[in-house]
């Protein structure tokens, strides 16, 4: 099924009659808005109803998760994201946006709107009007004031009713009864989910008496006097239901001093975080690196934290991770904290920097992209308090970034810290080297040209005084780019000097470095432009083999790209088709959208040229929905293009236009991977 939506959480219960009016909402409405309270269990029941209505919407169902932003300024790449957009296009951020979705009938969900209620409201608006096939579900505090929006307020559970009880007796894996104190535990709580998980956990740990008596002596006394009230509780906690800010105070209170330090400083991150994160960002005074296990646990059983994931990554629901923010405010420790997870952040960039030429790089790879989100906030950070580092964070990231599509983010970032930082030499030059890399994949030739002038002025700078006989990395990295550039515009012999000049300058061999690396992959590529096609594959079968040996990713692929032209332009479609499909291996491992539109358009023309329509038809139907999703129009290499145009109409002519037309719409709507699939030759999806 098309679509993407997280796993249900197994402890929903109830919520039968909210279910049945969201469903008749959104078949009558293109915005539903569910309202409530904190922890009253929007973001769930938005779930159980998206899942519900996923298998309406031909293009399915899609989830944004808004919580993890702090302002509106990547809210539009976010939500292009979530819905698979790897948008590789210039100008307005969200025009791309409104593009992809203009002919789709699909669910977008936003889930967590509140703090940016008004720029919510703006986007949606726009994209309602650019689609009218798209429904919007959204999660606020209060409804975002767009024309047509209907409305489903959520109160809590009964307090007294059987939902309520069955959750408490599920989260806390024991058998109740109405008539005992978990039932009066319910009725304290006034059946707030949150409240109520809460209490399962201190349940676990005391038993049931233990904590009704406890919540009877809090929630006795005046508001006033249950908990240390905080500043500006009405942001988070309304003055209409303090009930949830007093279930929350409670769990503070009954946590250890370490575990409520480690949960104020917790609050810093807004993604997911692992271990060795926690510890690098939380520790100091009497957290350190022996107790700060032991506190992280102390959290993660009183449910204040979720348990780990598989790959061991841990989270706060948004509004615990805000009360732990308030908290840390108080104690003064809000803007070093901040400090240590951008400095944590930047160093993780920089490590995976250092890791990307070698057996360590699809690892660090995934790192980047599991931090993501904190890798945005330490950027932000830098920003505003240190533009040298967040010039030095991006340009360890962003060619990461802009090869997993996310060309937004990254020029975004890299433009703001070479506006801000006046920083000279080695940071910089690599900074320009990766937004002229990101302006080339938006097909900003123009600025590219510009940006590539500039890298390789501050290359020269950077080296002259250390490597003022011989061309460095960067002077390397600046020929690598030019040279792209160049292929990129149809100028492979411009492409062959410029490579050719360094490289012949520069001391040592392509397994020395990855600048080194990347010159002799643009001299392949410019090699095969050149129409040098026995010396091209020769050079490409040996650098392949080197990435083997290096177990190096990123090169390995594009090497069989170019290695599946060769093979077209040898009048050799078989070999080339071999070559396509182990790219696509490799481009699909690295979450490249990009990647995966080119190598399907090698093998569609490489079945084309075979004399397969049909299958050709199939695996250029999947191709271009693939490069719709990168929002840009088919394109590639000038060579490839010709060839592509060239055997797809031979095939079209062969299989006949409808017979080619009916399997290439197919492919086009039909589910993307399952089209990967057949691509590569899987059984199951033959």
């Amino acid at each position: 099924m098309r679509g993407h939506l997280p796993d249900e959480n197994p402890g929903f219960v109830g919520r039968r009659t909210e279910l049945e009016r969201i469903s008749a909402a959104l078949a009558e409405h293109r915005l539903v808005t569910v309202t409530g309270v904190g922890g009253v269990g929007k973001t769930r029941l938005a779930l159980r109803a998206a899942h519900r209505a996923a298998g309406l919407y031909p293009d399915g169902a899609w989830w944004t998760d808004l919580a993890q932003l702090d302002g509106d300024r990547l809210l539009v790449a976010l939500v292009a994201d979530s819905v698979d957009l790897s948008d590789h296009t210039p100008g307005m951020a969200a025009t791309g946006l409104c593009h992809r979705l203009a002919d789709d009938r699909l669910l977008l969900v936003l889930d967590s709107c509140e703090h940016l209620a008004e720029p919510c409201a703006r986007l949606v608006a726009e994209l309602l009007a650019a689609a009218p096939g798209l429904t919007v579900l959204t999660t606020s505090r209060r409804p975002l004031g767009v024309e047509g929006e209907q409305v489903v307020a959520l109160d809590p559970l009964p307090p007294a009713g059987v939902d309520a009880l069955e959750l408490l007796r599920g989260a806390a894996g024991e058998e109740f009864t109405a008539a005992g104190p978990a039932g009066e535990i319910c009725v304290r709580l006034e059946g707030i989910p949150l409240a109520l998980e809460l209490a399962a956990a201190q349940i676990r740990i005391q038993g049931a008496e233990a904590v009704r008596d406890q919540l009877g002596t809090r929630f006795d006394a005046p508001p006033s006097a249950r908990f240390d009230l905080l500043a500006h509780t009405e942001r988070v906690w309304p003055s209409r239901h303090q009930t949830l800010r007093a279930a929350i105070g409670w769990s503070h209170e009954l946590s250890a001093p370490l575990e409520r330090l480690l949960w104020a400083r917790l609050s810093v991150f807004r993604g997911p975080f692992d271990l060795a994160s926690a510890t690098a960002v939380c520790i100091g005074g009497p957290l350190n690196r022996a107790t700060l296990p032991g506190a992280l646990d102390g959290l993660v059983r009183a449910s204040v934290v979720r348990p780990p994931d598989a790959a061991g990554r841990l989270r706060m629901l948004d509004t615990i991770r805000a009360y732990g923010a308030t908290w840390l405010d108080r104690t003064g420790e809000t803007a070093a904290v901040a400090d240590r997870h951008a400095a944590h952040f930047r160093g993780l960039a920089r490590r995976g920097e250092a890791d990307w030429h070698g057996a360590r790089q699809l690892r660090w790879y995934r790192t980047v992209d599991a931090h993501h989100t904190d890798l945005r906030l330490a950027l932000d950070r830098l920003l505003r308090t240190d533009p040298d580092a967040a010039l030095d964070l991006i340009g360890s990231v962003a060619f990461a970034w802009s090869c997993r599509g996310r060309l937004r983010e990254a020029r975004d970032g890299l433009e703001q810290a070479l506006l801000l930082s006046g920083e000279r030499g080695r940071t910089r030059a690599r900074a320009l080297w990766a937004l002229g890399v990101t302006l080339v994949l938006q097909g900003e030739f123009g600025p590219a040209q510009d940006v590539s002038e500039q890298c390789a002025r501050e290359a020269r700078f950077a080296e002259h005084t250390v490597h003022r006989d011989r061309p460095g990395d960067l002077t390397l990295d600046a020929a690598a780019l030019a040279g792209l550039l160049a292929l990129t515009t149809g100028r492979p012999m411009a492409a062959h000097v410029v490579v050719g000049h360094v490289l012949d300058a520069a001391r040592g061999g392509p397994a020395d470095s990855a600048a080194r690396l990347r010159c002799h992959l643009v001299r392949v590529f410019a090699l095969t432009g050149l129409g040098r096609l026995g010396e091209a594959r020769e050079r490409a079968l040996a650098l392949r083999d080197l990435c083997e040996e290096l177990d190096e990713h990123w090169t390995r692929t594009a090497l069989e790209y170019q290695l599946s032209l060769t093979g077209l332009l040898e009048g050799d479609p078989a070999r080339a088709a071999g070559h396509a499909r182990a790219m696509l291996e490799g481009t699909r491992g690295l979450g490249a959208s990009l990647g995966v539109a080119l190598g399907l358009d090698v093998l569609a023309t490489a079945l084309a040229a075979a004399g397969d329509g049909e299958r050709a038809a199939d695996v250029s139907g999947t191709g271009e929905a693939y490069w719709r999703s990168t929002g840009q129009a088919r394109r590639g290499l000038p060579g490839l293009r010709a060839l592509h145009e060239k055997y797809t109409d031979t095939a079209r002519a062969t299989l006949g236009e409808p017979a080619y037309e009916e399997i290439f719409v197919r492919a086009l709507t039909g589910l993307p991977q399952d089209g990967l699939e057949r691509a590569l030759g899987d059984p199951r999806h033959a």
